[in-house]
């Protein structure tokens, strides 16, 4: 298949687009210019049902939604866009409305990026002990874009210091071989995959070469099986690329391949699942994970299904997550108690094989923070929780309380149980955060 893109300046040419109605196409182009927009005619012909787009999570998934923006902010970007103002004030706005969505949560920009010789390395973020973020220059945009994505200011046009990239893999070896207790390198982005194999070949040729002994996992953090199974299948470097899989392998590093998929439908092309054949076949092993997201996936049955479905295709569930505190999280967020029960219910529907996904997780400030549940303790209803990896790692797997809020969508709007005044971890983060 040919790859093709459609974006807010050609997505009219879509041909099923004559299904929309003049409401609808403002709609997008209204949340498409605060939030960005991309698909391709992967999305557009083999998963979106046209018959039936407005509820269709695919749909959703890719094409913006008016209730992403607050009411006041999309009828001030639609009275923009309908007197025909010029782009420079369009932009201008729509950069007001990015910075009310808390464009990089849990401290992205102030607390995570580390240093090297004294220079910041803003390509890369260390926030848990034994895993390092790679963001490579080449790999700062996807195959199409998630309306949900919690980088969402990598793909708009914000200033340059609300993206992450580095062009250069040296610093990354200078910085794995001064810090030993990595042991994992995350590559993400954007998706790493959009890159040519002999971009990828070169990252990945640095870091073999280096000889790193205590870097032990090589991850990729991708949604390209989900929107462009045909990278590993017909794109002309494709074997290439996945050459480089295998020798990662053959170097004696494992290779985990972080698949983002949010719904069942993701899984149920022939393409997707060639794709993720090929994918095994160079011995790495397939993880995958997502967040719980109203309109998309927020029931237990479709949960129970899409590990089901994966399980079944040789793939490991990884992860639920909690949508992020940034962008459309008022859209797509729910409140963390019903994603625990949305989890727990979609848990019991599945074998024991299925049951290597954790969560419903957070990723915050502190940490991942898991909920495990409900209890009721000393006639106290709480939520127990505990960290799956912390800015101290000395926090993980310790539970912890908070008091019952059937309204709480973050762990910011989570109190202490018992009387606490703080959970336990508050104070000696306060300090980590003024270093």
């Amino acid at each position: 298949m040919r790859y093709q893109t459609y974006a807010l300046h050609n997505f009219k040419s879509i041909p099923q687009i004559e299904r929309l109605s003049d409401d609808d196409l403002l709609n997008i182009e209204v949340v498409g210019n605060v939030l960005p927009f991309k698909t391709n005619n992967y999305v557009v012909n083999e998963l979106i049902d046209w018959d039936n787009f407005r509820d269709d999570p695919m749909f959703i998934l890719n094409f913006p939604q008016k209730g992403m923006l607050a009411p006041d902010d999309f009828n001030h970007m639609a009275a923009l866009i309908r007197s025909g103002a010029d782009k420079t004030v369009i932009r201008r706005e729509a950069n007001i409305i990015r910075e009310k969505l808390n464009p990089h949560p849990a401290g992205q920009l102030e607390y995570n990026v580390p240093e090297l010789n004294g220079e910041k390395l803003n390509g890369v973020q260390h926030k848990y002990r034994e895993t390092m973020l790679f963001f490579p220059s080449q790999g700062q945009t996807c195959h199409a874009y998630c309306t949900f994505c919690f980088r969402w200011p990598q793909f708009t046009n914000m200033d340059g210091d609300l993206k992450f990239s580095m062009k250069e893999a040296d610093s990354i070896v200078g910085y794995l071989k001064e810090h030993t207790e990595i042991t994992d390198l995350l590559i993400t982005g954007g998706d790493p995959m959009v890159m040519k194999a002999k971009a990828f070949d070169t990252y990945i040729s640095k870091i073999l070469e280096a000889d790193i002994a205590h870097l032990k996992t090589i991850r990729i953090g991708s949604k390209s099986l989900s929107f462009w199974p045909y990278r590993f299948l017909t794109e002309p470097d494709a074997d290439d690329l996945l050459a480089v899989f295998e020798r990662i392998t053959k170097a004696g590093k494992s290779i985990s391949f972080m698949a983002h998929f949010n719904h069942p439908q993701e899984l149920s092309t022939d393409a997707v699942k060639k794709a993720v054949r090929r994918i095994r076949n160079t011995g790495a092993v397939i993880r995958t994970q997502s967040p719980v997201l109203n309109h998309i996936n927020a029931s237990s049955s479709v949960w129970a299904e899409m590990w089901q479905k994966q399980v079944g295709l040789g793939m490991i569930p990884y992860y639920m997550f909690i949508a992020r505190d940034t962008g459309a999280q008022d859209y797509f967020g729910i409140p963390v108690v019903k994603a625990w029960e949305i989890f727990q219910k979609a848990y019991t529907q599945v074998s024991g094989i299925a049951r290597t996904v954790r969560g419903p997780s957070m990723s915050c400030t502190p940490g991942k923070i898991r909920v495990i549940g409900l209890a009721e303790i000393k006639g106290e209803k709480v939520l127990a929780l505990e960290f799956i990896q912390g800015r101290n790692s000395d926090w993980a797997a310790r539970p912890f309380f908070a008091k019952y809020d059937s309204k709480a969508m973050w762990i910011d709007d989570l109190k202490p149980a018992f009387g606490s005044e703080n959970f336990f971890y508050e104070e000696e983060l306060a300090e980590m955060l003024l270093k």
